[in-house]
């Protein structure tokens, strides 16, 4: 006899809902949104509710909202929502492009901003606690396969996977905060390419790094570390493991760091458990879009 075990999912309510289109809509109450993302989409234009010139109300802000949750989070194709909120496929991938950029304007200021000093003094307290006095996240990177590559493109967003993808650099931390994400680098790079173009690093390298002090041994320092793979390059400012450690000291060092690189593994793990979209195959066709 087999024995199902059916394992419960957390559903977003009608308050999830109702709480995001609150915020985007008091926000900026009755206007549209003047912001454009790279692609030129303008963020609330298409989220109002607005009135047909025979003066029929459109679709609610909560419909729309709805609509494209529920594509993040499940993984479903635009039109999989029609009998539960009545609208359209072409209107919930126009909706979804916007919502991005109205939740961009909204909730980017303090979702998506640099370390400031009390967060520097946070996560230099985190890896004081680990262990590892000056860590301040660690990075690495993710592959999303890009299943509408056009023909034509293939061939540079191919890598050892031989499908199109593109990578994402994110620099995370323990709690699970993302502080640094650098998005739409076809596959054909590597590691150390991206993080060659990476804007994060790039400020590192012109000396903008935060200011931190903290002491290793006896020696100041007055630049925070970040624990990365092998593959990366020797920098001050990452910290790799042992390849073949030799000794105790070595081992139990080259172990701890392995330990503590995961977080930014565990990020990605959250980030694809709780938005299907970006475990399954990106479908949109235009890469300025998918950025």
């Amino acid at each position: 006899m087999v024995h199902c075990v059916c394992v419960p999912r957390l559903i977003p309510g009608r308050g999830f809902y109702a709480q995001i289109s609150s915020e985007i809509t008091s926000e900026f109450p009755g206007v549209t949104c003047t912001k454009r993302n790279a692609a030129g989409i303008l963020g609330l234009s298409c989220l109002q509710k607005v009135t047909s010139a025979a003066g029929i109300l459109g679709l609610s802000c909560l419909q729309k909202v709805t609509a494209v949750s529920h594509m993040l989070c499940y993984g479903i194709a635009a039109d999989a929502v029609d009998e539960y909120v009545h609208i359209g496929g072409s209107t919930v991938i126009e909706s979804f492009k916007r919502f991005v950029v109205a939740v961009d304007e909204v909730f980017g200021e303090e979702y998506m901003r640099t370390p400031n000093e009390n967060d520097i003094a946070r996560l230099l307290a985190q890896g004081e606690e680990r262990r590892f006095p000056g860590m301040l996240g660690s990075l690495d990177c993710m592959h999303w396969q890009w299943k509408n590559c056009p023909t034509a493109w293939q061939g540079q967003y191919k890598g050892k996977e031989g499908v199109p993808t593109i990578v994402l650099e994110a620099v995370a931390s323990r709690d699970r905060w993302i502080w640094h994400a650098f998005f739409g680098s076809p596959r054909s790079h590597n590691d150390i390419n991206v993080l060659q173009r990476s804007p994060w690093f790039a400020k590192l390298a012109e000396g903008q790094a935060p200011k931190v002090n903290f002491s290793i041994n006896g020696h100041d320092y007055t630049m925070g570390y970040y624990l990365a793979y092998g593959i990366y390059p020797s920098w001050a400012t990452l910290v790799k493991s042992i390849k073949l450690p030799q000794g105790n000291k070595r081992k139990y060092f080259t172990k701890a760091q392995e330990a503590n690189r995961k977080d930014v593994e565990q990020v990605f793990g959250v980030l694809q458990a709780r938005f299907a979209i970006v475990r399954g195959p990106a479908r949109f066709w235009k890469a300025i879009t998918l950025n």
